[in-house]
């Protein structure tokens, strides 16, 4: 079966402490979460690099979703290896290490039952080697890029190139503000759209997250969890939910993209109620629906 979206990215192995506890060596990266939760809508193909101590276990999760593993590579040395910890109100998290390990030399190879997937996601990782993804597929429906400030601050150039291949561009509010260079959303969010991308989607934490183009904007809130335990992976699960929705539908209308911004704001409120991937183990679509349905209902008006 082929793939009907792909995903580049990070694979990583987290120690994570938050004020509920505290996991070792536990399966993450922007490229897990993100074909994990896209999977539960669609075919979806992972690029990605991981080291010998990436487990059968790990791998064995993945396939159990679906995912495609084509596109990983598993060689000699260890994989990506991510610290860090929450404080009591689970704000952004400190980090206590970062070891690049084998992605420190990860060079994208798209193989090539991946190159016609109608939708690309560019998860976090190097522009120009987001840009090395691009060149590689062919003509797909939808390119969309993820980015952080560690990218902002030190391959501007390459970033702004990136942007003027894609859609659609992800960012969180302090990353809006920093790439605009503004104080202010609104006009941020116009600067960024006349660096190239037609659509730009802004994720806000547990307020909830934006989508605007230059002739439309759209806000959907964040769902209230009661038992948030790890915060971790909740923006690359955003946007597997609203990649997977979109790559599931085909419908990339303003309509389209309204009903996956709700997708998305469903996943990442799943993801944070468990440690790492924990609540997928046993997550059924029935359940996603649900949560979805509940989200719609905030925000609907007879």
């Amino acid at each position: 079966m082929s793939v009907n979206m792909i995903v580049v990215g990070s694979i990583a192995l987290d120690t994570i402490a938050t004020p509920k506890g505290k996991r070792e060596m536990a399966l993450g990266g922007s490229a897990v979460y993100f074909s994990t939760v896209a999977s539960y809508f669609t075919r979806v193909g992972l690029v990605g690099v991981a080291g010998k101590d990436f487990s059968e276990e790990h791998l064995q999760f993945l396939r159990s979703h679906g995912v495609d593993l084509e596109g990983f590579e598993q060689v000699d040395g260890k994989t990506f290896h991510w610290a860090g910890s929450y404080s009591d109100d689970f704000g952004d998290a400190t980090t206590h290490a970062t070891n690049l390990n084998v992605f420190e030399s990860f060079s994208p190879k798209i193989p090539e039952s991946y190159k016609k997937a109608p939708y690309v996601f560019l998860a976090n990782i190097h522009p120009s080697l987001q840009i090395k993804v691009i060149e590689q597929v062919e003509k797909p429906k939808l390119i969309a890029l993820d980015t952080m400030n560690f990218w902002i601050n030190g391959a501007l150039p390459e970033l702004k190139a990136a942007l003027k291949k894609v859609d659609v561009v992800f960012l969180n509010k302090q990353e809006a503000l920093q790439l605009a260079e503004d104080t202010k959303l609104v006009p941020a969010y116009r600067k960024i759209l006349e660096m190239g991308p037609k659509r730009v989607i802004i994720k806000m934490g547990e307020i909830g997250a934006l989508t605007a183009t230059k002739d439309s904007s759209f806000f959907v809130p964040s769902y209230p969890c009661k038992d948030l335990a790890d915060p971790t992976g909740a923006g690359d699960s955003f946007a597997g939910g609203v990649m997977g929705y979109l790559a599931q539908s085909g419908n990339v209308t303003e309509n389209g993209f309204r009903r996956a911004m709700i997708y998305g704001a469903t996943m990442g409120s799943i993801t944070v109620e468990g440690f790492s991937l924990d609540s997928y183990k046993e997550l059924t679509r029935n359940e996603m629906d649900q949560r979805y349905r509940k989200i719609f209902s905030m925000i609907k008006v007879d």
